[in-house]
């Protein structure tokens, strides 16, 4: 079976919309959404927030994706935070279930036949939720109370569970929790304790389950998260990280990967051309060559066979200067890998 072709999830707002009123119009939209109120009727709401997600969606389900993430908009550590910090109010790091919404599913829910008649099928849901180990970095730090680590796993299964259904138009097929900081420092010395928090944030049913990471040192311990299906690893620029990652420990421990393919780290690619004298990089100059971009995924062929479930962009493309440039990153990722030659010697 060919892998299938995702992305990561973060999306750059429209260049005429100040993020200043997107963020007042999201936090806004959340509280009304979990109030039972419909968003659409408040004007402000409906002009910053709404139609802002289904434009945005409508432009990743454009670029022939086949499973596609709800379009990340707001902050990835204040799109949970903010309703955690209402929970602690309460004495507790448990959001309740009710609280527990992501408001890009609820638009996507709304929309939904209006998004299966642009395509034409059903559409794969993606659904990205920043992971209990990162959350806990960014309000604790990483001093390791257990009992709290417990809290944010079991907030984050709440928000996963809350956003896994399967209608006529949509169906959740992948869940992903990122976890950027994984691997890159010490968090814990209990690894233990790390797994089992994990674990218990894993504890849904009825999709598939993938850990996004942008560091593969701490993969061996990943393999043990039973209720884990696949790791997801940048590799279009940081080739490094599948280096020891190998099939035969994928297969031994019944689970699959997902490669990054293009690259996403729009910093290091806007210097590389400053380098070369481009002061003003087109879009087109943005994104690599899909020779660039299928070279790659012949690798990524020839080391994992049939684990290699997904691939994609690297990361999200929250950062990238345009809708249109990220719009193509998607589009010349997917054309890459759809006419790539079934010969991958």
């Amino acid at each position: 079976m060919e892998a299938l072709i995702d992305d990561v999830g973060s999306f750059p707002l429209p260049v005429s919309l100040e993020r200043s009123l997107f963020n007042e119009a999201y936090f806004l939209a959340r509280q009304a959404i979990i109030d039972g109120k419909d968003v659409r009727k408040n004007d402000f709401l409906l002009r910053n927030f709404y139609r802002v997600v289904v434009d945005s969606f409508s432009r990743k389900l454009d670029s022939g994706l086949d499973v596609v993430n709800y379009p990340q908009h707001y902050d990835m550590y204040q799109q949970f935070l903010d309703i955690i910090h209402m929970a602690m109010e309460k004495g507790t790091y448990v959001v309740a279930e009710k609280d527990t919404v992501i408001p890009e599913i609820w638009v996507i829910k709304e929309e939904a036949k209006g998004f299966y008649e642009k395509i034409g099928r059903k559409i794969p849901l993606r659904v990205c939720i920043t992971g209990p180990l990162e959350l806990y970095l960014k309000e604790v730090g990483t001093t390791l109370y257990t009992d709290v680590l417990m809290m944010f796993a079991e907030t984050v299964r709440l928000f996963a569970e809350n956003s896994i259904f399967d209608s006529k138009y949509v169906k959740t097929e992948v869940v992903t929790l990122d976890e950027p900081s994984l691997g890159f420092q010490e968090i814990f010395n209990e690894r233990d304790v790390l797994i089992e928090a994990l674990e218990r944030a894993f504890d849904f049913k009825c999709v598939e389950k993938h850990i996004h990471l942008h560091s593969s040192s701490m993969v061996s311990d990943l393999m043990k998260i039973g209720n884990l299906d696949a790791l997801s690893l940048e590799y279009a620029a940081s080739p490094k990280n599948i280096e020891g990652i190998s099939k035969n420990m994928l297969m031994n421990a019944d689970k699959k990967i997902r490669i990054g393919i293009s690259r996403t780290d729009i910093d290091s690619i806007t210097a590389e051309l400053f380098e070369r004298g481009i002061s003003k990089p087109t879009i087109q100059q943005f994104v690599e060559s899909k020779d660039t971009i299928r070279r790659r995924l012949n690798i990524a062929k020839r080391k994992y066979g049939e684990t290699l479930a997904f691939v994609g962009p690297d990361c999200g493309l929250g950062g990238w200067p345009t809708q249109e440039a990220a719009e193509l990153l998607l589009h010349r990722t997917v054309t890459a890998v759809k006419n790539a030659s079934t010969n991958i010697s």
